[in-house]
């Protein structure tokens, strides 16, 4: 196969968004987990969240101009930008939530017009309750005229396919607001050996997974079918128990009375991202997917991001329709862009 021209015609669905400050609390009894800023080495600043620093973080979380530099190296054209996960605070009060969101989803609202054509986001809505998550969502689509939302793989333990969560679906489906699923605060974290790290390599990935078969099992897409929805990490680990999902679909009774459609054809319904970080796994994903429903994702600016994402794409051994779609086109339609985003 030919050598493929490089390409910055990329679109990134998965890349992360940390304020410089956080707002100060509106409230009578400041929560415990309200995130702060402190100094750290030049550029940097700690994120602290409940008195303890959760992460250290650049100046790309919040400068779009630092964003914008590093966008052609990466073969981007286009970066979608969302909060970090740990600030999309489900386990906050509701109310104390949706006052820090809405700051969130301003601020990204503000890189998006600083980022001229090549910045765009998707917000964050309190999904702890369902009222205060359809009223910040209508203000991030009407409003803000972003094209979706970002929302955790579980919502304090409830994996987010679960039937209490379809009035927001709904909702997103009448809006025409894509969603992303990003995992969060995992399951099974207790059986990891290691430090924390491991809970971004292997937890996420887990939960993320289990995210993703619980929209199969619970029929989302049989139910909300213009519903747009992504996985963050290639789907974690959906790839691997599909088969298995699919096989005890045929086999086990009551499996086939609950899941009204079969299991392999609704994950090709899904979208994903593709930050693997491996060639023979995203081969993989777009064997058992499908190459209509696979898109760029880097994790950006995070030490744990895919510095060369349409470069990996391009060396995968994809026909050259094949790549478009991975690095630009199936995006597009994720996103509902209306014509092709160009350098």
């Amino acid at each position: 196969m030919a050598t493929l021209a490089p390409c910055t015609c990329g679109i990134d669905v998965h890349a992360h968004v940390v304020p410089e400050n956080f707002p100060a609390y509106i409230g009578r009894s400041l929560p415990a987990d309200w995130p702060s800023m402190a100094p750290a080495q030049p550029c940097h600043r700690h994120v602290t969240i409940a008195g303890k620093n959760y992460r250290t973080v650049s100046d790309k979380c919040w400068d779009p101009a630092k964003r914008l530099e590093d966008l052609p190296g990466m073969g981007l054209a286009l970066q979608v930008m969302s909060p970090m996960p740990e600030l999309l605070s489900h386990w906050m009060a509701p109310a104390d939530a949706q006052q820090l969101l809405r700051f969130l989803n301003d601020q990204i609202a503000g890189m998006v017009v600083d980022g001229a054509g090549h910045l765009a986001g998707l917000g964050a809505v309190p999904m702890q309750d369902m009222d205060l998550a359809i009223r910040e969502l209508e203000h991030v689509v009407k409003v803000l005229g972003f094209p979706g939302v970002e929302v955790g793989s579980n919502i304090n333990g409830v994996p987010i396919g679960a039937p209490q969560f379809d009035p927001f679906f709904e909702a997103c489906e009448a809006l025409d607001a894509a969603v992303f699923v990003h995992a969060i605060r995992p399951a099974g974290m207790e059986r990891l050996v290691g430090p924390p790290p491991l809970q971004q390599v292997l937890g996420y990935p887990g939960d993320v997974g289990l995210a993703a078969a619980s929209v199969i099992t619970t029929n989302l897409l049989v139910r909300r079918p213009k519903l747009r929805i992504a996985f963050s990490h290639g789907g974690g680990t959906l790839a691997s128990l599909l088969p298995r999902l699919q096989q005890g679909w045929g086999v086990f009774p009551a499996l086939r009375d609950a899941v009204q459609q079969a299991p392999a054809e609704q994950a090709r319904r899904l979208f994903y991202d593709t930050l693997v970080f491996d060639t023979p796994t995203l081969r993989h994903l777009v064997a058992s997917f499908g190459d209509t429903q696979l898109m760029v994702g880097t994790d950006y600016p995070f030490n744990f991001h895919d510095h060369t994402p349409v470069q990996r794409i391009e060396t995968a051994g994809f026909d050259a329709d094949t790549v478009a779609r991975l690095v630009q086109h199936n995006a597009e339609r994720f996103l509902g862009l209306q014509k092709a985003i160009t350098p």
